[in-house]
């Protein structure tokens, strides 16, 4: 239980702390294959976000400074000490807002296919496309829906059994808590979090990535001094489910590149 929630988590592996972050409409399950991989030298730990896969939704009055919070508690209950993050697309807004709010919680920051916010990143009229766009979703059955996403998140020689995972975490959205977090992050906007950003950053993109283009990474890039961008072939918007060992890689290259 944090700040009232009951917050779902899984857990892996002995060593430095490394905290999973999920995107939109999806839960900690996108993350077993780092959870497999990288808990030979890591504590990896992948949270269910409040009104993600098992957690418990949060109130409607939630906001971006309230989900921050309740991730740097829920790494006090876990007595993570002060854990690697790493966000991936909404996942990475989250771990901005949680640099904003607790600055001295995480020890270096991995953002992949990451925004600074939608506001941060995208026109104003894209943004109002996407924001419209998922509250009407989640108001829809998700066959009705999620078969859309697919071509955004993965490339098109995904093969059929991991479009059917992506499609079954997809399906299994809190349509409440996912109204939440899409109201307390959709205009977000954190650039003037980047230049303020003084702990090794990994900004990890795929050249193919439709959600989070490389025109986005590159911003990042120049905002946040002495940040690495390193960007993988032939990847999409969910390299960490398509190519596990690329992304893999990159993060444990990272990692030791900065002393763990």
């Amino acid at each position: 239980m944090v700040d009232g929630l009951e917050i779902a988590y899984e857990r892996a592996g002995t060593g430095p702390p490394l905290l999973l972050l999920h995107g939109g409409f999806s839960d900690s399950r996108d993350w077993r294959r780092q959870l497999d991989d990288l808990s030979d030298e890591f504590t990896v730990v992948a949270w269910d976000a409040p009104g993600c896969g098992r957690s418990s939704d949060p109130p409607d009055t939630f906001r971006a400074s309230d989900y921050g919070d309740c991730l740097a508690n829920f790494i006090d209950s876990l007595r993570l000490g002060r854990p690697h993050i790493l966000g991936l697309s909404a996942g990475s807004v989250l771990a901005l807002e949680l640099y904003r709010g607790h600055r001295t919680v995480p020890t270096s920051l991995i953002l992949a296919s990451a925004y600074a916010g939608w506001a941060g990143s995208l026109p104003a009229e894209e943004v109002d496309q996407r924001l419209a766009q998922v509250l009407r979703e989640t108001e829809l059955p998700p066959e009705q829906f999620v078969p859309g996403w697919i071509p955004t998140l993965l490339t098109p020689a995904a093969p059929k059994d991991l479009i059917d995972e992506v499609t079954e975490i997809m399906s299994d959205f809190h349509p409440a808590g996912t109204r939440v977090m899409i109201n307390a992050f959709g205009k977000a906007d954190y650039r003037p979090v980047l230049p303020t950003i003084t702990i090794p950053t990994l900004l990890l993109y795929g050249d193919t990535d439709r959600r989070s283009p490389l025109y986005v990474a590159r911003d990042l890039h120049d905002r946040i001094a002495g940040s690495t961008l390193v960007v993988l072939p032939n990847v999409g918007h969910a390299g960490n489910m398509e190519a596990p060992a690329a992304f893999n890689t990159a993060v444990r290259t990272f990692l030791h590149a900065i002393g763990v």
